[in-house]
């Protein structure tokens, strides 16, 4: 994300009071230099040009104001963060304790009023680099849940490759189960486990956008056929009269089976493909179901593989 490339610049003479307000608002040099490092902490190359040691509380103002202003493209944005922090400032501790405070104090209130009124001048400068990091903060953000969903689909990949390789069908079914409502439940897809019916037995259900789903799920050696189709689709005939359905077959479907949903179909289908393409991120599964609910509500056809949307 790029800053702001139309940038209003900052009047001299808000640098000027800038500068006039740092030198005064701290009567030692250590609170001063405390204060404009924590402010500069993610800039060491400003501080690593200022002198707190050998230069003067003004100097050492003076030098730091003359660095934002000689790369102001750069600094604007801790330009202005310094100068709302001055202008916030309605106290000042280190001048109360001098014996000369009160002098000190009149002098300090000045700067910071003559700083405020420029920051009041500046306000759509201001507004805008405000824009920008609430900007930089929700991409952050983003970044954040982008990795995690990457972290767990990485461990949902390992598991769907590790379950190829069990023996015990009946095991890997329920693992399956579990493997399933896991994934669902990244994309909050509200996932209910498997329940059971006066007469039939669902393996699972789960919400999406403004959609109720059945859920079918088939881990077997062979395609599944058209009459398990035909039974899952009087499932859904006999739930309410928005309720889809999906069913998963890791080895796929029959010629017949999706021949005969091709081109009417109550539900959706996905399939070991479409599995692999989620887990590798090469497509979000939410994506890739609003797409197969739309081809299906398009076409009348249950099948639409994940590839066709690479």
């Amino acid at each position: 994300m790029n800053p702001p490339r139309t940038i209003k610049r900052i009047d001299p003479n808000a640098y000027n009071a800038l500068a006039d307000a740092l030198a005064v608002i701290f009567w030692n040099k250590r609170p001063q230099e405390r204060y404009l490092r924590g402010l500069l902490r993610d800039y060491p190359e400003l501080l690593a040009r200022l002198d707190f040691n050998g230069d003067t509380k003004r100097e050492t103002a003076g030098r730091l104001v003359e660095l934002l202003m000689a790369n102001e493209a750069k600094y604007q944005a801790v330009a202005i963060a310094l100068m709302l922090s001055v202008a916030k400032m309605d106290s000042f501790p280190n001048l109360e304790r001098h014996e000369d405070g009160e002098q000190l104090l009149a002098v300090a209130r000045a700067a910071v009023a003559e700083l405020r009124k420029w920051t009041g001048r500046h306000q759509a400068v201001i507004e805008e680099h405000e824009k920008y990091a609430a900007e930089l903060a929700a991409a952050a953000a983003k970044a954040d849940r982008n990795r995690a969903l990457s972290a767990s689909l990485a461990d949902l990949k390992s598991l769907f490759f590790a379950m190829h390789t069990r023996t015990d069908a009946q095991a890997r079914g329920k693992e399956f189960e579990g493997f399933i409502n896991r994934l669902f439940g990244l994309y909050d897809l509200d996932p209910r486990a498997a329940y059971s019916l006066e007469r039939e037995q669902i393996d699972g259900a789960f919400s999406f956008e403004t959609d109720d789903y059945i859920l079918e799920a088939r881990w077997w050696k062979v395609p599944v056929g058209r009459e398990h189709l035909d039974v899952f689709k009087t499932k859904i005939a006999r739930k309410g009269k928005n309720a889809l359905g999906l069913f998963i077959s890791v080895n796929g479907f029959t010629k017949d089976a999706l021949d005969e949903y091709s081109a009417a179909t109550p539900f959706i289908t996905m399939d070991g493909m479409d599995f692999t393409a989620v887990l590798e991120e090469r497509v979000r599964l939410d994506d890739l179901l609003r797409r197969k609910k739309r081809h299906a509500n398009e076409t009348g056809n249950c099948f639409f593989p994940a590839f066709n949307m690479f």
